[in-house]
């Protein structure tokens, strides 16, 4: 697994941003080319829009699986983000100046025990037959969950999975770790076409 640059942060940013623009106003997806390995990489990524102001969640949607390489995934769900979140109404052309866009792609999932958990560091998805929650790993910091456990009955309670049933051998746990950055880290000049 390649890690992401600066440059190639800016460059997804750039797309992301110009792609929901392009979309809002006038309901087009264009594709974005690039030559960068690490964005062509295929990686599991989530895309978290927020209001600048008060940081107020505006939508989150992504995929935890590796499906098509990672550009192109920001681009589908910084769109699903907007328009495809069942918890807010879809976001209008007017709001796109006020809200900030954050990219986590994530490592592969993998197995964990819950006292392998590290606060800050794994995400987690939980999975128990026809129900499962994620959660990312700031999660913890912007809740206030100051244990592994706290962690814990927060996935487990987006899941909709009751702690007694989390003891039953067909529960799975698995862990993930995010590089993370948004527009309040890369600030991207926005040009007609982003180059990378």
């Amino acid at each position: 697994m390649l890690p992401i640059g600066p440059q190639e942060r800016r460059f997804a940013l750039q797309v992301a941003r110009k792609a929901l623009h392009e979309f809002l106003y006038g309901g087009v997806v264009s594709e974005y080319l690039t030559s960068s390995p690490c964005l062509l990489q295929h990686r599991g990524i989530f895309v978290t829009l927020r209001l600048r102001e008060s940081g107020e969640l505006r939508g989150c949607r992504g995929e935890c699986r590796p499906i098509r390489p990672l550009i192109e995934s920001v681009i589908r769900h910084t769109i699903s983000s907007a328009i495809d979140d069942s918890r807010f109404p879809c976001v209008t052309e007017d709001e796109l100046p006020s809200l900030t866009i954050r990219i986590s792609a994530l490592t592969p999932l993998k197995r964990i025990r819950p006292d392998e958990i590290v606060l800050g560091r794994h995400g987690l998805l939980i999975i128990q037959g026809r129900r499962s929650g994620l959660l990312l790993p700031e999660v913890p910091k912007r809740f206030g969950l100051r244990t592994p456990a706290e962690f814990l009955e927060a996935i487990h309670c987006k899941a909709g999975i009751t702690t007694k049933r989390s003891e039953e051998e067909d529960l799975e746990l698995h862990a993930f770790e995010t590089e993370t950055w948004d527009d309040e880290d890369v600030i991207p000049t926005l040009k007609s076409r982003p180059e990378c």
